[in-house]
Formats: C-alpha cells, sequence, structure tokens
C-alpha cells in the first residue's frame, strides 16, 4: 500500500484531532506538531485553517459514507434488513474507540453562519445519508417511503447524538427496536 502523501497526512491527522477536541479547539500548531510538519510545508498545502477543514470535511464524508453503506450492505440481505443493519453499523460506530460524535453536527454546532462552506459540506453529507435511507425504503416497498425515510433518518440522528451525549452505544438497540416499529407500520 502506497504511503499517503505529505498533504493527505495533514489531513488525517487534522480529522482525529478536530473529532476529539473540536475544530475551534484545535490549533493549526497543535496539527503541525501531531503531523511532524513544519508551518511552511502546512501553508503550502492549505493557504488558511478553515482550508484544511473543508478538505477533512470532504475527505472524512466521503470514507464515512462508503464504509457506513458497506457495513450495513454487509448486515442485511434485504432492503428491510438493511434499514435496520443502519442501527447495528451505528452502534458499532459508537463503540468504536475514536468516536466523538457526528463530525458534521459538531461543525454546524460550532460555525453559526449558514452561508460557510462548512456547513454547506455538512448539509449535502445528512441529504446524501438521507437519500440513502430513502432509497432502502423505496426498495422495501414501503406504503410512503418519503415519510419512512424522513422518520428513519431523524431516529438515526437522534441515536448519534444521545450516543456522543450519554457516552453509550445503548441508544443504537432502541433506535433499531422503534425502527422495527416503523417498518411494521409502512408496509
Amino acid at each position: 500500500m502506497a504511503r499517503p502523501s505529505r498533504r493527505d497526512h495533514i489531513i488525517d491527522v487534522a480529522i482525529v484531532l478536530f473529532c476529539e477536541h473540536g475544530f475551534h479547539a484545535t490549533g493549526v500548531d497543535k496539527i503541525m506538531r501531531t503531523a511532524q510538519v513544519s508551518k511552511k510545508t502546512l501553508y503550502n498545502h492549505f493557504r488558511s485553517k478553515d482550508e484544511l477543514i473543508l478538505a477533512a470535511l470532504q475527505l472524512y464524508d466521503g470514507r464515512f459514507r462508503n464504509n457506513f453503506m458497506k457495513d450495513v450492505e454487509a448486515l442485511g440481505a434485504t432492503p428491510q434488513a438493511r434499514l435496520l443493519a443502519i442501527f447495528d453499523a451505528a452502534e458499532t460506530w459508537f463503540n468504536s474507540q475514536n468516536f466523538f460524535g457526528c463530525m458534521f453536527v459538531n461543525v454546524v454546532g460550532e460555525y453559526s453562519d449558514p452561508t460557510l462552506p462548512m456547513r454547506a459540506i455538512s448539509r449535502n453529507f445528512k441529504q446524501m445519508i438521507h437519500r440513502y435511507i430513502l432509497e432502502l425504503c423505496e426498495k422495501s416497498d414501503a406504503k410512503n417511503p418519503e415519510i419512512l425515510a424522513d422518520e428513519m433518518a431523524l431516529l438515526f440522528e437522534g441515536a448519534i447524538v444521545t450516543a456522543q451525549i450519554s457516552g453509550t452505544a445503548a441508544g443504537a438497540k432502541t433506535a433499531k427496536a422503534i425502527a422495527k416499529q416503523l417498518l411494521a407500520n409502512h408496509l
């Protein structure tokens, strides 16, 4: 496997630090020390901390969605099973050492201006997750897939926030039990 480029290494380090400590609390100096790069190297790749944040969000978006969807697909053979597997995959994520909540919810919490590009990336990420859930709802032959997708997405988001605040993965099991009822009501 090829060694990541210096730029990718900086982004990987920034993702970990942003997730663990937040965007505002993670300074450029901490990123440079942890990545073991000079200020010149960092600024050769990123004109500003905001540009680094955008690169981190974009990379994390692709990685997270791809891995999450692969996990869901592996855990469920049918669209209905996959809708429930969302919460099994979430439970695994919540129990991981690097779970610090949703990076996209966290960025919205730290940056209040809705016109900022990091907010747009976060919105786009959440919309793509919703579209994935909607596709599963449509394939499951739900009576009203749009409403079921809205309910399932809200349940998923609630489980994430609950896990982040409570520090436990128990909300994933509760959310899955509710999802079973929702699914039964919509089929």
